[in-house]
């Protein structure tokens, strides 16, 4: 979390850091298990859309890069079980 995200008289994220969080939690959430018009809008958003992805991540206080990063891993080892189910059902 930057400096400038916190309220210096309580130490607690400011209101608009903990606005664009919820953005970002949300947006996740819904490509996790949003419906699929949801889901397609989402994952382009989060591994497609290069200014606003960004500029949310900031006023987020979070590494756009990074966490981008985070959500390849995750989309990487959500197709892992998919493949094997399907290599299963082949047998």
């Amino acid at each position: 979390m930057t400096f400038e995200a916190m309220d210096q008289s309580t130490s607690e994220p400011n209101p608009e850091h903990r606005l664009w969080t919820a953005v970002v939690a949300k947006t996740v959430e819904e490509w996790v298990s949003g419906p699929l018009r949801r889901r397609r809008d989402a994952e382009k958003f989060l591994f497609e859309d290069n200014r606003d992805f960004c500029i949310v991540c900031e006023r987020a206080g979070l590494d756009p890069q990074q966490l981008r990063a985070r959500l390849y891993r995750l989309k990487g080892s959500a197709r892992v079980p998919a493949m094997q189910e399907t290599a299963l059902e082949a047998a």
